[in-house]
């Protein structure tokens, strides 16, 4: 039966080209009064005024939205979701001046949760999953991109793409699986008699075609700074799963300039992450490119570091920017994306409507996705967030709140509703 949404105090439709919105483009967003939505099936079939809709659409089950803005639901295009033990003891090492690098060369960050993830089973990672997600999905998140990169070994990537594969059929969220496999060089190939070339040999010659036979991973994904993978590493095992049908993603300048997002660029992946130290050379091929720069300041805030990434040059250069959690359990333990929002206007300096088009429609975008969702407009999935808000401008305002009081993904309610 089809649903018809109405009494809504605003419907933000983020109308517009099935693509990413790009510069000046992002400051378009489309908010409308009095306005109804219906969607019939997994779809959105009708968006306009009140009346209209509803004599158009007489036989639909009315959902009354009470008031709330209605919305599409956000999309989250980066995160760490499968993942064992918190780790809440690297918190207390930075705010004693220990650095990332210093607690990864202790044996703690990537390497701890790698630890812990091989001594787990399958069951036990997808029990641990799921509150999580669950957890994204009440703040108003309806698709959520999940990395492997916590096992390091062919048969714990593999184990961890299989739990989300469970995910996905266990949670009405739209989850989209990567394989980062090149998350860090495990510690055993650091030293002899292994080392890291033999690593990476493992990825391209075992890991990716086993991910690619069971269709495992949408994207392929590497951690592209200096200490980890090298750029010239990136292309080989970038162009490696290219060649296994997958598209790419780059965790690119997060602490220092590295080239990897002029590497995004030049290598068209979906999306370059992080970007913090992004260079100005960096920045023109991005705004150049197709390239979506995803901005992660949760992950800054988190890290007690001074400096985030520059969203008002990229933006102003013409760049198409997206938000995300980089939801983890060591830099960034947060499922609030709205809180991502906050940060976005108060410490990156985007406008509202910025934002919001960073969250929806660009987060699709870097996900591949952006004819199917991100925007309330006919044809697109019927994935609506309703929050407990009277203004989109509040979405943000109302910082670390949790004011989302429903969502619906494909026209099936994933929480509240």
């Amino acid at each position: 039966m089809p649903l018809l949404f109405d009494n809504a105090a605003q419907v933000v439709t983020c109308a517009g080209p099935p693509r990413a919105r790009r510069g000046n483009e992002m400051g378009g967003l489309e908010v409308l009064t009095g306005a109804a939505v219906v969607t019939e099936g997994d779809r959105i079939v009708a968006v306009g005024p009140r009346d209209t809709v509803r004599a158009a659409h007489p036989g639909a089950a009315v959902v009354d939205c009470g008031g709330r803005v209605l919305m599409p639901g956000l999309v989250d295009s980066h995160t760490h979701g499968i993942f064992g033990k918190p780790r809440h003891e690297e918190q207390e090492l930075r705010a004693a001046g220990v650095g990332y690098m210093e607690i990864a060369k202790r044996g703690g960050g990537i390497h701890s949760s790698v630890r812990d993830l091989r001594a787990r089973s399958e069951d036990d990672l997808f029990a641990l999953a799921l509150p999580r997600l669950r957890r994204l999905a009440a703040h108003g998140t309806t698709t959520v991109e999940v990395k492997s990169g916590y096992g390091l070994t062919p048969d714990d990537e593999i184990k961890s793409l299989r739990v989300i594969r469970r995910l996905q059929q266990a949670l009405p969220l739209r989850l989209v699986p990567t394989f980062l496999g090149a998350h860090e060089i495990p510690v055993e190939y650091r030293a002899a008699p292994r080392t890291r070339e033999e690593y990476i040999a493992l990825i391209v010659e075992d890991m990716l075609p086993r991910v690619a036979a069971e269709g495992l991973a949408a994207f392929a994904d590497i951690f592209c700074e200096p200490g980890v993978y090298t750029t010239d590493e990136a292309r080989v095992i970038l162009g490696a799963a290219r060649r296994h049908g997958l598209q790419l993603k780059l965790h690119a300048d997060e602490l220092e300039t590295a080239g990897a997002a002029e590497l995004a660029a030049e290598l068209g992946a979906v999306s370059a992450d992080h970007l913090a130290a992004v260079s100005e050379g960096g920045i023109k091929a991005l705004a150049a490119g197709q390239t979506v720069a995803t901005l992660l300041p949760g992950t800054m805030l988190f890290l007690g570091r001074p400096r985030q990434a520059p969203a008002r040059t990229l933006i102003d250069a013409g760049a198409a920017v997206a938000l995300a959690t980089d939801f983890n359990p060591g830099t960034s333990p947060t499922v609030n994306f709205p809180l991502v929002l906050t940060l976005a206007v108060s410490q990156l300096r985007l406008r509202v409507s910025e934002a919001v088009l960073a969250a929806t429609v660009n987060g699709a975008a870097a996900l591949g996705l952006a004819a199917e969702t991100g925007q309330v407009a006919p044809g697109y999935s019927a994935d609506l967030a309703l929050f407990d808000i009277e203004d989109v401008r509040e979405l943000p305002y109302w910082y670390g709140d949790q004011r989302c009081h429903a969502t619906w993904v494909r026209g099936v309610p994933a929480h509240g509703a």
